[in-house]
């Protein structure tokens, strides 16, 4: 690990301006960062993979409204510093919406959801093997311009959506699923004040840039993430497949809430995890529902459909059909349910 400075913010406004005293190429992977739970930043920097110059300790906010979960009838307000062990067993979102409550509960262990927030969970980077380790030199996402060595390296846990030639690292998250599954959006708080942005705009697909993660600008921290709930989203689920029960990342996972009316689809959501490199809402996949009936032809034509554009390597071409057979296990799921 290298040295760095270690600050204290007590207000989002000092915390602002400690991230922005000194500005980076992004606001995820620049000399300042922001630590909350610490869960992934600290594993960074002892791999020497994040070498930031100045970490900015925000757990003080926490006593405020971004360390507090407000729950309504028709929707709920998640603070950034909310930890994800909180959040999995708040009675509201556990029976409102069970796909939030279930894509927190089945992400790491429970020593590290008792630790990690929501905001820092969201913004874990998008990493592979070969980003972690700095023994290989090949790595876009680290030195930008230097290559990909996934790519003919060993991609078994490699993305199938969302690649680039520059990149095809999967974003391991299962949280952020729920959140773009469920047209959440982001408060963010920045030099220019507070601003609110639709949580699908906030990762960015690698293109030619695999290093810029996120829209966030130097210095912006998340404040929170608020949700709008219908009653029918009480009938979700998230559904993750992975090599061991627990620790583990998805190798295909689904975020789904269904509207069932006389027969019908009425509405859907479905967001895909572990065969992505950015939270992935499979838009394809919905409108093929949408006013159909949900047997077997239709789930088969939607999961066809969210994976259409599949980019597949060496080692992970499995990871289509593991993905098509998850979403429609998870819609059977999902209709079976009693809401």
């Amino acid at each position: 690990m290298q040295p760095f400075i270690f600050e204290r913010a007590d207000t989002p406004a000092a915390a602002v301006r400690a991230g922005t005293s000194t500005r980076g190429p992004s606001a995820v992977a620049g000399p300042i960062q922001y630590l909350a739970g610490g869960t992934t930043l600290l594993d960074l920097m002892k791999l020497d993979v994040m070498r930031p110059q100045t970490v900015v300790d925000i757990n003080a906010l926490g006593d405020g409204p971004l360390g507090r979960i407000e729950a309504t009838s028709t929707g709920l307000r998640l603070g950034a510093l909310v930890r994800m062990a909180d959040a999995a067993e708040h009675p509201a979102i556990r029976s409102d919406c069970p796909m939030i409550a279930q894509s927190l509960a089945l992400a790491a262990s429970q020593q590290i959801r008792n630790m990690a927030s929501l905001g820092g969970n969201v913004l874990q980077r998008t990493r592979c093997t070969y980003f972690r380790d700095v023994t290989y030199q090949a790595c876009n996402k680290r030195v930008p311009g230097s290559g990909c060595a996934a790519m003919d390296g060993f991609n078994r846990d490699h993305a199938v959506l969302g690649t680039s030639d520059s990149c095809i690292a999967t974003y391991p998250g299962d949280f952020a699923q729920a959140m773009i599954a469920l047209d959440a959006r982001v408060e963010v708080i920045g030099s220019g004040g507070t601003r609110t942005i639709p949580f699908a705009t906030l990762h960015r697909r690698p293109g030619e840039t695999p290093d810029v993660e996120t829209s966030l600008r130097p210095g912006d921290m998340i404040a929170g993430f608020r949700v709008a709930l219908a009653p029918w989203m009480r009938r979700s689920l998230y559904l993750k497949v992975r090599d061991r029960v627990s620790y583990e990342f998805a190798l295909a996972s689904a975020a789904v809430a269904l509207d069932v009316k006389d027969g019908q689809v009425a509405d859907v959501r479905i967001a895909l995890g572990g065969v992505a490199t950015v939270p992935w809402r499979a838009n394809e996949a919905e409108d093929a529902l949408r006013g159909q009936a949900l047997d077997d032809r239709t789930m088969e034509g939607a999961a066809q459909s969210a994976f259409a554009t599949a980019r597949t390597q060496a080692h992970n071409a499995y990871k289509v059909a593991l993905g098509q057979r998850t979403l429609i296990r998870a819609l059977r799921e999902a209709a079976a349910m009693q809401i």
